[in-house]
């Protein structure tokens, strides 16, 4: 079993680590906020450190799981980052999603030690954290990916190599567009079926058999048809990530319109107070404006 360390303690980062501990790994952990990391490890019987320079000295996988490129740069090149400790040969493996500039600098960086970098943002909410199942989309080198997956199945349900440094997150970047497209989707779908009087149990239990079936429409019809927005995947988390992403396509030259477009509505969504919501409060907007 290998030497792990942590860092970044959130509604992902607990139970991810959690499971890294429990598949036999020794694992050391750091937190923003020193009390939650102070309490995993009383749960896990783990350790804590008081910066992640501590936490990842002597680890030979060094996992990330922090709010975004700044956050993420922070604990690895700021005052008692990971740099300062970390090991030639480890790997440092970010489960953060980021832009693809973070991902490349950190990997140049790392390299000037010894060390290697894997961006491997996830996919499958805080269920899927919490399960063991996320979906892991790594870039890096092929070497040092087989190197990592053994590990990083601890949490996994699906883990792929899809390039270079940067493919993960540009893999993360797909699958947000899609998800936004497909949570607005079913919104207007379940709005129209109330305002034209259909019973939205009945009616998901007919579509879902066919071609309209989703993940969303299989877990989120019901918290959206009673308005309940308080759990899953942040609307200000959502938003930095498709900011990210129309920022790509910027760059690339794709052309997403309709996530540019779902981008404006969970603006106003934030404007309602729902920055906390889950992302499938976009329905709350259309029930909103219905009156």
């Amino acid at each position: 079993m290998a030497k792990v360390a942590f860092i970044g303690l959130g509604v992902m980062g607990y139970p991810m680590a959690r499971h890294l501990k429990l598949a036999g790994h020794e694992v050391s952990v750091y937190n923003r906020t020193t009390a939650k990391a102070e309490r995993w490890a009383q749960e896990y019987d783990g350790t804590f450190q008081a910066t992640p320079a501590e936490a990842a000295r002597g680890a030979e996988f060094i996992f990330t799981c922090v709010g975004n490129d700044d956050d993420l740069r922070q604990v690895v090149t700021g005052a008692q980052g990971i740099m300062d400790s970390i090991a030639a040969d480890a790997i440092l493996i970010d489960n953060t999603t980021t832009s693809t500039e973070v991902a490349r600098e950190l990997s140049t960086a790392l390299k000037a030690k010894g060390a290697y970098f894997l961006d491997a943002p996830v996919s499958g909410g805080q269920a899927g954290a919490e399960n063991g199942v996320l979906t892991v989309m790594v870039g890096g080198e092929p070497e040092i990916f087989d190197r990592a997956r053994p590990v990083i199945d601890a949490f996994a349900r699906c883990c792929e190599l899809m390039g270079e440094v940067g493919s993960g997150q540009l893999t993360k970047m797909v699958n947000q567009i899609c998800i936004a497209g497909v949570v607005q989707g079913l919104s207007e779908g379940l709005h129209f079926a109330r305002s034209a009087g259909l019973d939205g149990e009945k009616v998901v239990e007919v579509i879902s058999k066919g071609a309209a079936q989703s993940w969303q429409m299989e877990n989120r019809y019901q918290t959206m048809w009673a308005g309940e927005y308080d759990f899953g995947f942040a609307i200000d988390w959502m938003r930095k990530d498709l900011g990210i992403a129309l920022d790509e396509a910027r760059r690339n030259g794709s052309t997403l319109p309709l996530a540019a477009l779902v981008d404006q509505f969970y603006a106003e969504v934030q404007s309602m107070g729902g920055n906390r919501w889950d992302t499938s409060s976009l329905m709350a907007r259309l029930e909103k404006n219905r009156g």
